[in-house]
């Protein structure tokens, strides 16, 4: 009967997460999530004192989320974004390619500091309107940006990725630990993708955009917002100084820097509330809720023995092909669930440093294969839906076939030379 049970929990998980990715009759990711969930408690197949239990472990993930979704909104709001980005479009002068490398820069630093979620449902906008602004025939390279590097660069920070969360969990590395393990391995990421990507729209590129554009003026409220979200980066980089969790710190922040740009700005409150995509926080919750079925089901213990057992033989051997692993795997059930998996066993495991960091690297770098790799590619997606636009499934496969495996195999080897 036990084995009829976590057949049962692995069948629901896989159906809640084939939900997730395929969004069946356009419904929100998150009725997905929350209907599995609840499925599972329901047929007395996980105890609602476990899925409480579940939901309490991502406290630190929602309230980074809360955050950082405050501050994006707030800087969306105030026309932050437009501004960089009309910005880096008047800085091209007329040069497609120039334009290109200055909204994959502006890119960058949005997801270090703001997380790639951010960069995609955010940033994809302000690049839109900057890209017809300068009246480009094709857009379509500027905004693949959003996508790739909202996962190429997310983990320079922990606060990059709010993966990079679930895979630490309570243990998460001090920032003076963090960088010496991350930063060549990161930078060789987003050296790379932009490499290959640049190549692969090196056709698409051959056009010609306006050499001038009005770029907005800033209003006090943008600059607020800026320099809020300049304060909250050192806060956090304080905090993770420190060794200390970082979703307080973001909700904190995040809620103090809308305050006063609201204030500024003399704007309500619900301008700035009723666009966030509140949803994500439930989707999160329920996607804890069945990783706690599948703990109960003894999968994790499974694959936490499998890693244990993998670095006896050879840790860099396991580190390749945990991290390959994942970052495959990710493309399949989405790097959320394969995240919230693999950080449980990676934190049962006791395994050594070298392949945690294989595997992080995996989860935030891997989607970057295909659309249904991670949130931040799905928000893209619906950011581009709203501009009227689209990219199907097999054409970003195509490309991301060819940006992904080589920006995998050079920061997983510099993490393992170099970490």
């Amino acid at each position: 009967m036990q084995v009829d049970h976590n057949v049962l929990i692995w069948g629901i998980v896989g159906l809640a997460t084939a939900g997730v990715i395929v969004r069946p009759f356009a419904l929100p990711e998150a009725i997905w999530a929350v209907a599995g969930a609840a499925l599972i408690v329901l047929l007395q197949l996980l105890s609602p004192h476990d899925a409480l239990s579940g939901i309490a472990k991502g406290t630190d993930v929602y309230l980074f989320l809360i955050g950082m979704m405050l501050l994006s909104e707030v800087a969306r709001l105030e026309g932050l974004f437009d501004w960089l980005a009309a910005l880096a479009a008047n800085r091209a002068k007329g040069s497609p390619t120039r334009l290109f490398l200055l909204i994959y820069l502006v890119g960058t630093v949005v997801t270090i500091f703001l997380s790639n979620d951010a960069t995609a449902v955010v940033l994809t906008p302000a690049v839109a309107a900057a890209v017809k602004a300068v009246k480009a025939e094709k857009p379509l390279p500027y905004l693949l940006i959003c996508a790739f590097i909202a996962n190429a660069a997310s983990f320079v920070l922990p606060i990059s990725n709010p993966a990079n969360l679930v895979i630490y969990g309570a243990h998460m590395p001090p920032l003076l630990q963090w960088l010496p393990r991350y930063l060549l391995p990161s930078i060789l990421s987003i050296l790379v993708t932009y490499l290959v990507l640049r190549w692969t729209q090196r056709d698409a590129l051959r056009q010609t955009i306006e050499s001038e554009m009005t770029v907005p003026k800033l209003s006090l409220g943008g600059k607020v917002a800026g320099l809020g979200i300049v304060a909250t980066a050192v806060v956090l980089l304080a905090a993770s100084a420190k060794d200390l969790q970082l979703g307080l710190p973001t909700a904190i922040a995040g809620a103090a820097t809308a305050t006063i740009v609201l204030i500024v700005g003399r704007r309500s409150p619900w301008h700035a509330v009723k666009d966030i995509s509140w949803g994500v926080l439930p989707l999160v919750a329920g996607l804890f809720v069945l990783v706690e079925a599948l703990d109960k089901s003894g999968l994790i213990a499974s694959i936490a023995a499998l890693l244990r057992s993998s670095a006896q033989g050879s840790i860099a051997g396991a580190a390749w092909g945990a991290g390959v692993a994942i970052a495959v795997g990710s493309n399949l059930v989405n790097n959320l669930p394969a995240g919230l998996i693999a950080g449980s066993a990676v934190q049962s495991a006791d395994i050594p440093d070298q392949i945690t960091r294989a595997i992080l690297i995996g989860v935030d770098l891997g989607p970057n294969l295909s659309v249904t790799g991670s949130l931040a590619t799905i928000l893209w997606l619906n950011a581009l839906r709203r501009e009227g636009l689209s990219v199907s499934a097999g054409a970003f496969l195509k490309i991301g076939v060819l940006v992904m495996p080589p920006a995998l195999l050079a920061a997983i080897g510099a993490s393992l030379l170099f970490g």
